[in-house]
């Protein structure tokens, strides 16, 4: 990973909790001005469930819907980049999407979520887990992956349901551009999805801006109007 340290002296967000897994996981919450509408998962990167995933849950729901992220991690957060990656590995891909399957229920459990799907939005790490989680779970019908990271084999798209929109960053030393059409490849040819992968002149983490060193503003605004359009447009 080409990922900075980020120094963090915050605990994880949390404000809810919910069955998931066999056990209670947590997770953060953010309800839209009107008090209802569609429901849109929010997966955290690497580093946890930090001030910038909140924000992003609250920007989703100031925007409209129901924003929940899952705390991947159980409440911790990782302060510089090797704890990022040791906790990253810790949690295995199947975990990962068997706590995310129980946000999922939990959301659309919720009176306040309008939608019979939900959307799906990650990123670092938790856009990988947007791949995976769309690709085994039916209900994800949007699926938003911000320079996802694929640990391993790519999942089996074959019965995937989700129209997918990605945003990657040209400069990302950790995804190579050439890698994309690969991706795109094993979704169309497992699910007939055509999904529509997006290139910005962007490193790695463009849409972080808690990190000056990355953070690109066009590119982010970009990605931001045409999510929210594209989760409009999937979840009503």
């Amino acid at each position: 990973m080409s990922e900075l340290p980020k120094p963090t002296g915050s605990p994880a967000h949390q404000n809810v909790t919910f069955p998931s897994a066999g056990s209670t996981a947590h997770g953060y919450l953010a309800l839209p001005p009107s008090g209802q509408g569609p429901g849109v998962i929010v997966i955290q990167e690497w580093w946890g469930l930090t001030d910038h995933i909140a924000d992003v849950t609250r920007r989703l729901a100031a925007e409209g819907f129901v924003a929940l992220a899952p705390d991947l991690y159980g409440g911790n957060v990782a302060h510089d980049s090797a704890e990022a990656l040791r906790m990253m590995q810790a949690l295995p891909i199947p975990s990962g999407v068997e706590l995310l399957s129980g946000a999922v229920d939990y959301l659309l459990g919720l009176p306040e979520v309008t939608s019979e799907t939900v959307g799906s939005v990650g990123f670092c790490m938790g856009g990988g887990f947007v791949l995976y989680q769309a690709a085994a779970d039916p209900r994800v019908s949007a699926a938003v992956p911000f320079y996802g990271v694929i640990r391993g084999e790519l999942p089996d798209f074959s019965g995937l349901k989700a129209q997918v929109l990605g945003h990657y960053g040209e400069h990302d030393t950790g995804i190579p551009v050439d890698s994309l059409k690969t991706l795109a490849e094993a979704i169309e040819s497992q699910s007939g999805i055509t999904p529509d992968l997006r290139v910005y002149p962007a490193q790695h983490a463009f849409f972080n801006d808690g990190r000056a060193e990355v953070y690109d503003a066009g590119s982010a605004a970009q990605a931001w109007e045409s999510t929210l359009a594209f989760l409009r447009a999937r979840l009503g």
